[in-house]
């Protein structure tokens, strides 16, 4: 006998095991952090000029010739931040969506969000001009306001947002229903795309038509400065949340009994939500399905504790982004394919999977 009496090795016992199941989680976190930098490595390394891994190191250091820095400093390294901050903040919107709306399905392709931002950003290039088109080959569109674009995205999604709470909160609506809503909304600022569209000169559709791809190329060193501020000032937002995300995530009435305001917690979390959004389509054009693939993925990894759930959903959405646009980049080299129908490729076959295999996720 060990003389220990047997509930101090019961709760002895299930203090390890918490401290084993923790550490465990952190490791995923870990191994995710070393995935997003292998990844960058390799999309740095990835395009049509001639520069080896060896070069692509001593230009991050700072010790290089002129072409190298050129080509990795102006040209590559622009896209890839991007892809990081931009699959981050998509992967971590749909997560606080799906959250918030207790619904796995939601994500901002889903609920017609992108899509109404696809409307306002169309609006600002084609009506208030922010938009136009260029002779080269080599960039097809240009904007001329990206200032314009955003905040016409952001309201638009916005709009699309408070008609999604509108409905949530009407009993006869459940989850099911609110995706059906969103298919809805999504359709109907697909028709007005199309007429604003329809209504305007070849090379403010061209523009338009060119910018809604989805295109890591032409972003700019200032856009993802604009980018990388909203979205690390999101993820922060959402981590001070985490205890009401978890509260939510065990149902309403629980998160009230433990003194979370929901309906201020899901208001601001689908608003900040929605900024996300909106910056990052307005910036780099239509990217799908991050938002719903991303967060699934995670919660049957590391389960639906949102203090881990929202940095690992950031970390896969990087990966998944970066691994899209390098697909786009070398697929069929020297030719890009738009980055959002390679993201559309791998998510609309996850979706089909979860409706017809059910959405749960370990705890």
């Amino acid at each position: 006998m060990t003389g220990i009496k047997p509930e101090v090795i019961a709760r002895t016992g299930g203090i390890t095991f918490y401290r084993a199941h923790i550490r465990r989680k952190q490791m995923t976190l870990l191994a995710l952090v070393l995935l997003v930098v292998l990844f960058v490595l390799i999309s740095v390394n990835a395009g049509a000029a001639s520069i080896n891994p060896w070069q692509v190191l001593q230009t991050l250091i700072g010790v290089s010739d002129e072409k190298a820095g050129i080509v990795i400093w102006r040209i590559r390294m622009p896209r890839v931040v991007a892809a990081v901050v931009a699959g981050a903040g998509l992967s971590v919107a749909g997560c606080v969506m799906q959250n918030n709306l207790k619904n796995p399905l939601a994500s901002p392709s889903t609920l017609g969000i992108a899509s109404a931002a696809t409307f306002g950003a169309n609006l600002a290039i084609i009506v208030f001009g922010a938009g136009t088109a260029m002779n080269t080959a080599g960039d097809a569109v240009v904007i001329n306001n990206p200032y314009i674009v955003t905040i016409c995205a952001f309201l638009c999604s916005m709009s699309a947002t408070m008609v999604i709470l509108a409905l949530a909160k009407l009993r006869s609506f459940s989850p099911e229903a609110i995706i059906l809503s969103g298919v809805a909304i999504s359709s109907i600022f697909g028709a007005g795309t199309t007429m604003i569209q329809y209504f305007a000169t070849d090379v403010k559709i061209a523009a338009a038509v060119f910018w809604s791809f989805g295109d890591l190329g032409r972003v700019s060193w200032d856009e993802v400065g604009i980018l990388s501020i909203v979205v690390m000032a999101s993820i922060v937002y959402f981590s001070f949340r985490r205890w009401d995300y978890n509260a939510l995530a065990n149902g309403e009435e629980t998160a009230r009994s433990l003194g979370v305001d929901t309906g201020r917690t899901r208001f601001w979390g689908l608003m900040v939500s929605s900024l996300i959004t909106a910056v990052a389509v307005s910036f780099l054009g239509m990217i799908g399905f991050i938002g719903l693939i991303g967060p699934q993925i995670m919660i049957r990894i590391v389960g639906a504790d949102y203090r881990f759930l929202i940095p690992a959903s950031a970390l896969i959405g990087a990966v998944i982004l970066l691994v899209a646009d390098t697909a786009a980049r070398t697929l069929i080299s020297p030719v890009v394919l738009p980055v959002g129908a390679i993201t559309s490729l791998l998510g609309g076959p996850m979706f089909l999977y979860m409706l017809m295999r059910g959405t749960g996720g370990k705890k």
